[in-house]
């Protein structure tokens, strides 16, 4: 073959035969949860029909966010697609750090997406990140400890009923432990899941004047009856137990309860994996009776870093990644259990999902998540297990690690939130808030 020929052929290899856009390699930055590397594995399908290859950058959640966050504030460049979600995109949008998301095909459907998940990933009305999944959290137990200690699950319990369960289903000797609860540091982290349970106590992370308020009663409240919780009933080393952490327990049947993101349950109900696949039941976030549950609203999103100089491929992987062929692609080969909840309303119309164990407690628990009135009492912010301002996540990030040494009884309840208190004001004092 010619030199001639030979270029004009390996130009016709990296063409699509649809559109004669050039094939790329997108980098994409993403969690390590099993969701996100079971898309991993289903690339190769993307890649066929595209032209386009992928190249995974998978992180620990803590350090997921900070890496995406660094490269765009920066404009680094690092990543063509990153995985973010509802606490950054309106803030990134805002800032004009996002590719929008309102040119997405006719067969994509984006008027197919929950209300709650397309509301809580726009910006002035238009999407800038597309759900891969939704989530809220919900209680995960055993059934059959449940049975053991003599007690029926509410499908609304109260604080008080769990903290009562999980002590009576503790055998520290037998390495089961009540419940499991986030404690790991980060905003993402232990302050996402006690963000959402202070606010079924009472609490709230400002006041209508951006004035904090560790210093009042209902989050120490919050804070002791969660501590006092993990040490009567949960695993030692909690103060480094994050999603994954927790996930593992439960699975190996170390775990009573656990309170987490409803996207677990199809992790903790596949035989290929957990211990207990036949024995877990489902249940709201509890409450203790003053009208909000303890559960958060979230979506793992696939958004566009603003300048990227492959959009039109990034595009094309996100329609792929978060459609309804995708959706059936996963069910097609892990049973559809396992394909991505909470961000489609047709999934929940399907009659193939319709008999999935938690496939109606995930739906419940995302709609009576209400993000522009989280609180108890009135807040000057939106989000439910974050304020929704530029300067929550350091905030929150620092806040967390003191609430996490004093679940390592390495500081006391009033040294953590007095320290909370005086970090907040002062960060927020500079903010000029």
């Amino acid at each position: 073959m010619s030199l001639k020929n030979s270029l004009y052929a390996a130009t016709a290899m990296s063409l699509f035969a649809a559109g004669g856009t050039l094939a790329e390699t997108l980098t994409i930055a993403t969690v390590n949860n099993g969701d996100m590397i079971r898309m991993q594995g289903l690339t190769d399908d993307f890649t066929a029909k595209t032209g386009h290859e992928v190249e995974w950058v998978t992180l620990e959640e803590n350090v997921l966010r900070q890496r995406v966050t660094t490269d765009i504030a920066a404009k680094g460049g690092s990543f063509d697609i990153m995985t973010i979600g509802m606490y950054e995109t309106p803030i990134w949008a805002k800032n004009g750090w996002l590719v929008a998301m309102d040119d997405l095909s006719a067969a994509y459907d984006a008027d197919d997406i929950l209300p709650a998940m397309r509301g809580g990933l726009s910006h002035d009305g238009t999407m800038y990140a597309a759900p891969f999944y939704g989530e809220s959290s919900m209680i995960m137990y055993r059934t059959d400890l449940m049975e053991k200690a003599g007690l029926s699950m509410p499908d609304a319990p109260t604080w008080d009923f769990v903290a009562d369960a999980a002590r009576k289903m503790t055998d520290k000797d037998g390495e089961i432990y009540g419940i499991c609860l986030r404690g790991k540091a980060g905003w993402g982290e232990n302050m996402a899941f006690l963000t959402a349970t202070s606010n079924a106590f009472g609490a709230r992370w400002f006041d209508e004047n951006w004035k904090a308020q560790f210093d009042q009663p209902a989050w120490k409240e919050t804070l002791t009856f969660y501590i006092n919780l993990m040490n009567d009933a949960g695993p030692p080393g909690a103060s480094n137990n994050g999603f994954n952490e927790n996930l593992s327990l439960f699975q190996q049947g170390k775990c009573g309860m656990w309170i987490d993101a409803t996207v677990a349950a199809s992790f903790v109900t596949n035989p290929k994996d957990s211990t207990v696949a036949d024995k877990v039941g489902f249940a709201l976030a509890p409450n203790t009776g003053k009208g909000k549950n303890s559960n958060w609203l979230w979506a793992w999103a696939l958004g566009i870093p603003a300048g990227t100089q492959k959009e039109a491929a990034a595009k094309q992987f996100i329609e792929w990644a978060t459609s309804k062929d995708y959706i059936e692609l996963v069910a097609s080969k892990e049973g559809w259990a396992n394909v991505p909840p909470g961000a489609r309303i047709s999934l929940y119309e399907n009659d193939n999902y319709k008999d999935v164990p938690f496939a109606k407690m995930t739906l419940e628990s995302i709609l009576s998540a209400d993000p522009n009135n989280p609180t108890v009492d009135p807040v000057p912010y939106v989000g439910v297990q974050f304020a929704a301002i530029p300067e929550f996540a350091g905030i929150a990030s620092q806040v967390g690690q003191e609430f996490s040494a004093a679940l390592a009884g390495q500081q006391s309840v009033d040294e953590a939130l007095a320290k909370a208190q005086a970090l907040t004001t002062d960060e927020m004092e500079a903010a000029g808030y």
